[in-house]
């Protein structure tokens, strides 16, 4: 079972930065992707970024050349740099992995586990 807490978040003006930090409670062994998803009022819960294992990341088009995911693997975490912030940013932020389950030597699933969310909003 792995456990992530998400820490960072705050209120901060338009066109400053943040960083949010993931930690998961244990190493995480084999293929993975962490990431990092956003929720708002009456919204659904979208991914803002990614990092696999492979180190392929990902972003969603609101954030790209604003937002920087990445990972220490040793620390067994996961940030999330914003820079450039904009109220549009505003949400509560949620840590996620999506970790390969192994049975015998053997692929045989995947498991998803969520940190508990840390707000972030902007304004002036």
């Amino acid at each position: 079972q792995v456990q992530l807490v998400e820490s960072g978040g705050g209120l901060v003006q338009p066109g400053g930065s943040l960083r949010l930090s993931c930690r998961a409670s244990g190493t995480i062994l084999g293929m993975n992707t962490m990431g990092w998803y956003r929720q708002t009022p009456g919204k659904q819960r979208d991914m803002v970024a990614t990092t696999s294992s492979g180190g392929t990341t990902t972003y969603a088009d609101s954030v790209k050349g604003r937002f920087t995911v990445s990972r220490d693997n040793a620390k067994n975490t996961v940030y999330l740099q914003m820079n450039s912030l904009k109220p549009e940013d505003t949400g509560v932020y949620y840590c996620h992995a999506l970790v390969s389950r192994v049975v015998g030597g053997s692929l045989s699933g995947w498991d998803n586990y969520w940190g508990q969310g840390t707000q972030v909003t902007v304004s002036s």
